[in-house]
């Protein structure tokens, strides 16, 4: 028998693990796994937890993919009710993680159970790919996992992420691909002075300034049928001492491309330093690669995705690759289909974050339906 979707969601909400904490959410979901025949592989790197999980040992492997951190609660007294202590108010459950994602986390359980209950002798391979490392630095969690299998050349098939992808309802997006994440951190080097003597100094912001602006204003690609044009943003600023007169002696400077596959990393780097050496600067300047642009595109998986939401729903989702970075970015590149499916993203990482307790069930429906056309 399979447990109460909407009890299990609270039973994990009410553990409060903070980045990179799980606080025995893991096991709790280890405890339902083992019952259902599955071989539990707990994976401990530095401060995070992970769990792989597999129940059968062939081919094609469905694997649902989550994480058990959340992020910090923010002001508690902003909170309606205490934020590890899930309360259902007017249909809705509220607590830290309700939809980012300990829903999806008991809706894949639930729906687990049901589907084993019914085909015990179901085709390939059911897994789990569990962290407690992606609201985090994300450098322990599911590439740590990832590295691990594909050393023993153990391959999933098939990835279903359980982030929040809804947009107003249920099921009306599917994230199918994400673009890249390139980070650069620059430092452009001048000379300190007084700014009553400018010409015993060397004022770097005034240097960067029409630099930053033609990389601002860059076109960088027109994008494609599945992703929008990349984008080039600058995040933060920083130089000067505090005092009106003084010329700093650096400006610091940290931008961030999103970008599409009509694009590569290194193509980026290079046109960024082309600019900046255009433009004479002394600078210093390193990247952080936070992830490469995948897609899944039109096969078993999308097409079983987009079935099982119109079997349950009644309509038909949009499949897109917009938003921020997930797990699944560490998944793609090893061949890997990957989809993210799951509830409405409006209050993730906000005070009063909470979920449509009608939407687990029907998560739960979604999840059951993709894995029996799948494995069946």
């Amino acid at each position: 028998m399979s447990a109460d979707v909407t009890q299990l969601a609270m039973d994990l909400i009410a553990r409060p693990s903070v980045t990179p904490l799980d606080e025995g959410c893991q096991t709790l979901m280890g405890k339902h796994l083992s019952a259902a025949g599955f071989t539990l592989e707990p994976m401990v790197f530095e401060d995070t937890t992970n769990l792989w999980a597999r129940r059968g040992t062939q081919a094609p492997v469905f694997c649902f993919a989550g994480h058990t951190d959340v992020v910090p609660t923010g002001d508690l007294s902003r909170w309606h009710t205490p934020p590890f202590e899930p309360t259902i108010i007017d249909g809705y459950l509220h607590g830290r993680g309700a939809a980012d994602m300990k829903g999806s986390l008991a809706a894949m359980l639930v729906a687990t159970e049901r589907f084993v209950a019914k085909h015990p002798d179901h085709h390939g391979s059911i897994a789990y790919l569990i962290t407690s490392d992606e609201e985090g630095p994300f450098v322990n969690g599911t590439t740590r996992v990832i590295d691990t299998l594909e050393a023993r050349n153990e391959k999933i098939t098939w990835a279903l992420v359980g982030e929040p992808s809804s947009t107003y309802k249920l099921g009306d997006v599917v994230k199918n691909g994400r673009r890249g994440s390139l980070t650069g951190n620059l430092t452009v080097n001048g000379i300190q002075g007084h700014v009553a003597y400018p010409h015993l100094a060397d004022n770097p912001i005034h240097k960067a300034t029409p630099a930053l602006t033609e990389l601002a204003q860059m076109h960088w690609d027109n994008g494609n049928a599945f992703f929008p044009p990349t984008s080039f943003q600058i995040a933060n600023i920083n130089g000067g001492t505090g005092a009106s007169n003084v010329i700093p002696g650096n400006l610091q400077v940290m931008f961030n491309f999103r970008y599409s596959t009509e694009v590569t990393a290194d193509e980026l780097i290079s046109r960024v330093l082309g600019i900046l050496d255009a433009h004479g600067l002394d600078y210093d300047i390193s990247w952080v690669f936070n992830g490469l642009p995948f897609l899944t595109g039109e096969g078993p998986l999308l097409e079983a995705t987009k079935t099982a939401i119109r079997e349950v729903t009644g309509y038909d989702t949009s499949p897109l690759t917009t938003g921020g970075t997930s797990d699944g970015r560490f998944i793609a590149p090893t061949g890997a289909q990957v989809i993210e499916l799951g509830p409405v993203n409006a209050t993730i990482h906000k005070v009063n974050e909470c979920v449509k307790v009608a939407d687990l069930e029907q998560l739960a429906l979604c999840y059951e339906k993709l894995l029996e056309k799948l494995l069946c």
